[in-house]
């Protein structure tokens, strides 16, 4: 179980604003989502079309007090939530998913390459799912932010995790690999998808 207070001790960042150090047991990216404000992290995400600073007033009003923010913010304006301020929330967010991880030690099988990650994992499933209770991706929760939402739902009954990772430009399977943390790991091919983020292919295959 994690604190609101652990968080500067898992990832790069400080505590803005402290109101009262609860436990988080959701993490939640998207403010669309059912989800209840009761023990969960809200990570504002700041992308090319959404940024998700512009969501906490409204979650706020809907009860949510836990909130990971990656630029300044007038937290006098909450005056019962909790910030914490990072570098980056999605740097954040995988820094807390592999916190995790690092406490649960079972077997995990990693999936990466151009195609095919996501049969692989469920053909992988279904041959499995019969000796081991597995946890795995949801459909292709394979991104930076998918796969660290993915690997936040490891329970203490599960066997076996099988976790697919996509990557489109160098340095992302580093910032993966710390989040998963295979035992073993499965490469599928190597093909020209997102090969206009790499300066060649083997720059591509090393990263993978």
């Amino acid at each position: 179980m994690f604190q609101f207070s652990d968080l500067p001790e898992i990832s790069t960042g400080s505590i803005l604003q402290l109101k009262d150090d609860l436990q988080f047991t959701n993490l939640l990216i998207d403010s669309r989502k059912n989800i209840l404000p009761k023990n969960t992290l809200f990570f504002a995400i700041k992308g090319d079309r959404h940024d998700g600073h512009q969501y906490i007033e409204e979650l706020y009003k809907k009860g949510f007090r836990q909130f990971v923010i990656e630029q300044p913010i007038s937290a006098t304006n909450f005056p019962q939530a909790n910030f914490f301020l990072s570098r980056s929330s999605v740097a954040t967010l995988q820094d807390v998913s592999g916190s995790l991880r690092k406490r649960i030690s079972i077997p995990v099988i990693g999936i990466t390459g151009s195609n095919g990650k996501t049969i692989i994992k469920e053909w992988l499933h279904q041959l499995l799912s019969v000796d081991f209770r597995i946890i795995k991706n949801p459909g292709s929760y394979n991104s930076q932010v998918g796969v660290p939402l993915s690997v936040w739902s490891i329970k203490g009954h599960h066997e076996l995790g099988i976790f697919e990772a996509g990557i489109s430009k160098p340095g992302e399977m580093t910032k993966l690999q710390k989040v998963i943390q295979p035992t073993l790991g499965i490469l599928t091919n190597l093909g020209s998808a997102h090969d206009a983020g790499f300066k060649n292919r083997l720059e591509k295959l090393q990263e993978n």
